[in-house]
């Protein structure tokens, strides 16, 4: 093994460690700021993960008839691990552990992936509830994915390139969120989409019992709170590579600057979580296809417009 495989191994390592730190720092700040706590001392907040994680380790295992114990097992793990194969061409500063040429393509590759994820977690258990919850998670995927292809397409043209460091490396004079707000808008509101976050929260519904989670024993119901946190984090980070400059700032080395505005949008999502009431899947959809699509378009052409002209000149 060289010394190149030796350090991209630990790249790796180092990038999958940072995701799940920060998704239990996520998990405490959700809990902090939960207001249905506010009875409850700050310290017993941050402390409640703590607890949650023990009592799902320790909680009974259960059971229905026919399970799929393989299928409801990878609807479980998937979540983390497209988080972390997502985080894979998400730069950290100057330092990236893949800079593919279609890192873009990659990115939204592995959030399909999530359909799957998402659809076996309902699937597998073979009960009512988490079978409604994950019809339910493809009524809403329908809903997002085509704006979010959409937004994800307007920081590539303005860059020319569908490499995430060149869309980074774009913005050194005006960061894209100024260019292209609704593009950033609608890409934020997708990261909470594919997480199952705030008002996109209808497949792991009360009304149904908690949807996908309903059957989860404590292990598997802790990997997917895990691996929910950690789509937030890697999407919060994605999206300050897309629209907010990457790790352009002043004084501070650049991965500091990646890292505060990562944890400014990702602090933003775990507030308005319960700020926010939940969308019901046709609701969305009819919003989505009738206001957001079109004015996400927009938004595109007139980048794409922007952009010729800016060539042109």
């Amino acid at each position: 093994m060289t010394a190149v495989q030796v350090a991209a191994g630990w790249s790796v390592v180092a990038a999958a460690l940072i995701v799940i730190g920060a998704a239990v720092a996520a998990g405490a700040l959700d809990a902090a700021v939960d207001p249905r706590s506010r009875t409850v001392s700050l310290s017993a907040r941050l402390l409640r993960p703590v607890w949650e994680t023990s009592r799902l380790l320790l909680a009974q295992r259960r059971a229905t008839t026919a399970a799929d114990g393989l299928l409801a097992s990878a609807g479980s793990v998937l979540p983390l691990l497209i988080a972390l194969a997502m985080v894979a061409v998400v730069p950290l500063g100057d330092r990236v552990v893949a800079a593919p040429t279609v890192g873009l393509v990659w990115f939204n590759a592995m959030d399909v992936v999530l359909w799957i994820a998402w659809w076996l977690a309902g699937w597998g258990p073979n009960s009512v509830h988490p079978l409604v919850g994950g019809y339910r998670f493809l009524a809403q995927a329908l809903a997002y994915e085509l704006p979010l292809m959409f937004a994800l397409t307007a920081p590539a043209v303005a860059a020319g390139s569908l490499s995430v460091p060149d869309i980074v490396t774009a913005q050194q004079q005006v960061w894209f969120v100024a260019q292209m707000p609704i593009a950033a808008a609608v890409f934020i509101g997708a990261v909470a989409a594919f997480s199952l976050w705030g008002p996109f929260a209808h497949p792991a519904g009360t009304d149904i019992a908690g949807g996908v989670l309903a059957e989860q024993p404590g292990p598997a119901r802790l990997l997917v709170r895990l691996g929910q946190y950690a789509l937030l984090v890697v999407g919060s980070a994605m999206a300050v590579a897309l629209f907010f400059g990457g790790g352009a700032g002043p004084v501070l080395a650049p991965w500091a600057w990646t890292v505060i505005k990562t944890a400014v949008i990702l602090a933003a999502l775990v507030w308005l979580r319960h700020r926010i009431p939940v969308w019901r899947p046709e609701k969305l959809m009819r919003t989505a296809w009738l206001v957001v699509l079109p004015v996400t378009l927009l938004q595109l052409l007139a980048v794409s417009i922007l952009t010729v002209a800016g060539a042109a000149a």
